[in-house]
């Protein structure tokens, strides 16, 4: 059964987010909060462990996998960006926006689009996150936690754990979230597109009106 941890959603518990990050280390599959809703997130060179968060999702490998980053600098290493990629990721990091770049080298195959070769990449604000990414020293591979079926991700941390204790190692219980998931944005094609409207206003990027 997944441990159940109560951190302060602004001034996280040193203790608690060391051992989170040694659950994450250890091949551990969490639930943990971000600045749009709660997500899964395990370790980014953990195949067995990305696979169980597309079997909790029910989602195949065309369905990219998001590697949350501490700040703007990590991005470079995993995506490929040019001049005109970088200043719209820029205004929207830190944010509620996940972005797909082509992906570089760093990325294993089986983490890209299987026909695209991208990946979506984030940089959430949320104090919890941004802590457990400075333990634990390397990006989340993460998803957005809507179970199968539904239509709005899971907001309430004992509903998590009483519907997926027993398939996680841990639930981070930081309160709720806003409960939308980001606003995806395509830049791996020219012009960029909005796959998705979520927490993040594209306004804020200068693409309300390009929409997929």
């Amino acid at each position: 059964m997944a441990q159940f941890f109560g951190i302060h959603p602004v001034d996280p518990q040193p203790r608690l987010i060391r051992q989170a990050a040694g659950i994450l280390r250890d091949g551990g599959v969490i639930a943990y909060p971000t600045d749009s809703s709660y997500a899964l997130g395990c370790r980014l060179g953990d195949a067995e462990a990305a696979k169980r968060i597309r079997l909790i999702r029910s989602v195949g490998d065309d369905h990219h996998l998001t590697l949350v980053l501490r700040d703007l600098s990590g991005i470079g290493h995993f995506a490929r960006l040019d001049n005109w990629q970088f200043r719209i990721v820029r205004l929207g990091t830190p944010g509620r926006y996940t972005f797909v770049l082509p992906a570089t080298r760093e990325v294993p195959r089986r983490l890209q689009h299987p026909k695209r070769s991208t990946i979506g990449v984030r940089v959430p604000g949320h104090p919890v996150v941004q802590a457990l990414l400075d333990e634990f020293g390397e990006p989340i591979l993460s998803s957005t936690l809507i179970l199968p079926g539904a239509t709005e991700p899971m907001n309430d941390a004992v509903a998590i754990h009483d519907t997926l204790g027993r398939v996680l190692e841990l639930v981070i219980d930081a309160g709720p979230c806003p409960a939308e998931p980001t606003t995806v944005v395509d830049l791996a094609v020219v012009p960029p597109v909005v796959l998705r409207r979520g927490a993040g206003d594209p306004a804020r990027l200068g693409l309300a009106t390009i929409d997929a």
